[in-house]
């Protein structure tokens, strides 16, 4: 089907504005602090809302603490933000997190990991599994059920969470009760149908990844590690259910699908679905396209079954 008119609209103004144009010599930190600047102002109120931070293995890592109402163990979701191991923090995500606290009734830890190039591969990778021990190590004091504790993450942040949740599987722990991965990374290609198709003019093009990979890795070949590409990983089996989201008009959409279909058919529980006529980063958009609503309540009631729920 074509691109959603909501979408095409705000494909429209991103491409005519050219402010996310990449090339080999644009500035990391110009692009972090355009694409802050372009973050909208907090509409979504929360009960509490913290900033701290935790020993990470370089050193102390920021995470901010989404907290609503009740003094119950709730359970929790460890969020890693998008924006190709680059970009991105936690102010550029912080309304997705505070929708999902709200309509979860859980709490959200959204991890400020280290970003390439200043920390390549595989220091964000570091600092997303130091978190999600951290908050099995500090359940009690942080008010969570450590058996209900899902990783959940978009784009890059979904690829951390993928092998994080991988991680944790071949470590004996911490345990994870879910995955959600929004649009992920999960394979170093660049062949793909979706990637050929989808490759310029739907937001996030191939030259972009190509982009963010030559920041994330200290060399190409890394691509073929697991822990850059978890499809590679040698089995997909005994990981924690699943729910992919992938857009129609987005040069990830192959990769996330057929690792959906490669965790199911390792005998994953896996629930995958691509939105139509959507693009990469549609989820956060909740605001001004209904299909972004429609994904967000998907993701909430498939956590909600996660969690015991439902």
């Amino acid at each position: 089907m074509p691109l959603d008119p909501q979408a095409k609209l705000l494909i429209d103004l991103i491409e005519g504005s050219g402010s996310f144009a990449l090339t080999a010599d644009s500035d990391p930190q110009q692009l972090r602090d355009l694409y802050a600047s372009l973050t909208p102002p907090v509409q979504v109120e929360v009960a509490r809302v913290e900033d701290t931070t935790f020993p990470g293995p370089g050193g102390d890592v920021p995470v901010r603490i989404y907290r609503p109402d009740g003094d119950a163990p709730k359970p929790a979701i460890v969020y890693y933000h998008g924006g190709g191991w680059v970009i991105g923090g936690l102010n550029t995500h912080d309304g997705t997190c505070r929708a999902f606290a709200n309509a979860l009734d859980a709490l959200v830890v959204s991890v400020d990991y280290r970003l390439a190039p200043e920390h390549p591969f595989p220091a964000p990778l570091d600092d997303a599994f130091a978190a999600l021990t951290w908050v099995h190590d500090h359940a009690a004091e942080l008010g969570i059920d450590p058996a209900r504790v899902a990783v959940a993450g978009d784009s890059a942040g979904g690829n951390l969470a993928a092998v994080v949740a991988q991680l944790a599987r071949d470590a004996g722990g911490p345990p994870v009760c879910f995955q959600l991965l929004i649009y992920p990374v999960t394979d170093h290609e660049f062949d793909s149908v979706s990637m050929n198709d989808n490759a310029e003019g739907y937001f996030l093009t191939r030259d972009a990844m190509r982009w963010f990979y030559s920041h994330y890795l200290n060399d190409p070949v890394e691509g073929a590690d697991p822990k850059v590409s978890p499809i590679r990983a040698s089995h997909l089996a005994d990981l924690p259910p699943a729910y992919v989201i992938t857009a129609e008009f987005d040069p990830l959409r192959d990769q996330g699908m057929a690792y959906a279909a490669a965790m199911s058919d390792a005998g994953t529980q896996v629930v995958a679905w691509t939105y139509e006529g959507m693009f990469h980063g549609f989820l956060s958009m909740v605001d001004l396209i209904e299909a972004g609503k429609v994904a967000f309540d998907d993701a909430v009631a498939a956590l909600n079954v996660a969690f015991g729920r439902a």
